[in-house]
């Protein structure tokens, strides 16, 4: 495993090095989730949007298909995290928070992430994508800055494809203020379908956004926050992923992410060119 540091901006790691595997990815630090987790029995409402705020289970269309969950080393384990597929010069990118991808203990990318998009039931319709670079903040490498917690992973190409070819691909959105209507769609680790949420984003910090969603526990961490989704050019803008404070909160049904300025302009800048 290589590991650079790029003046005091950003820590680029590869992960298919010769480092150490962390077991199971990551603990159950915020709402990543915890290997070894009983399922619960949780239902939310099932196929069309609920009331704002309400949790509900999506339908299969292009614009789900581009979050997944995140695994360790394949599917055969728990998914912990998720990610979701944001454009790229390379095509190949996606963005979810630092927590899920970077060992703050360890002080090294988390090794052997795989990427399920549209994952249900242990159907996987684009197969496992395997994250061949880990790109966070150095600040957050060193302290765990909760205002940095965003990561970009860059993936290996797939039966000769890159992800973004088949799946397409969200932008990202810069200093978009703390009040916006979005879209949360994520991986509860007890659950093997998404859940997804519609309400509009409160200011919890100068640095914070604040979100109420139900549901949104253990393995939502990483979750694209989605604005403006344009059915005709099949693109929506990612404002900010589920993380941040307290790795997205304590409580279920109240999340945070952290806001996207110009740190997260620089560190997707740099993401870029390694991509």
């Amino acid at each position: 495993m290589t590991l650079v540091v790029i003046g005091a901006v950003v820590m680029v790691g590869s992960v298919s090095g010769d480092a150490g595997t962390v077991s199971g990815g990551r603990s159950s630090f915020g709402k990543s989730g915890e290997p070894g987790q009983d399922p619960e029995d949780q239902d939310p409402a099932a196929t069309a949007p609920a009331g704002d705020g309400d949790a509900y289970t999506p339908r299969r269309t292009e614009q789900n298909a581009r979050v997944g969950a995140v695994f360790a080393k394949n599917d055969s384990g728990d998914h912990f995290c998720t990610a979701s597929v944001v454009q790229s010069p390379g095509r190949n990118m996606l963005i979810t928070a630092a927590h899920c991808a970077y060992d703050s203990d360890a002080k090294a990318p988390v090794n052997d992430l795989v990427f399920a998009p549209d994952y249900r039931d242990g159907e996987e319709p684009t197969g496992l994508w395997k994250v061949k670079k880990v790109i966070v903040d150095n600040r957050w490498a060193k302290s765990s800055d909760e205002d940095l917690d965003v990561a970009f992973l860059i993936l290996d190409k797939k039966d000769g494809e890159q992800i973004q070819d088949v799946l397409g691909a969200n932008t990202l959105g810069i200093d978009r203020g703390f009040d916006n209507e979005v879209k949360i769609t994520g991986y509860p680790t007890s659950r093997d379908t998404p859940i997804s949420c519609q309400n509009r984003t409160t200011k919890f910090s100068n640095t914070q956004l604040r979100i109420r969603c139900t549901d949104f526990e253990g393995g939502t961490s990483g979750s694209p926050w989605l604005a403006d989704y344009d059915p005709k050019s099949h693109t929506g803008t990612v404002i900010g992923v589920l993380g941040g404070y307290e790795g997205g909160g304590d409580e279920d049904d109240v999340s945070y992410a952290a806001y996207f300025d110009d740190d997260v302009a620089a560190l997707y800048k740099h993401a870029q060119d390694e991509d």
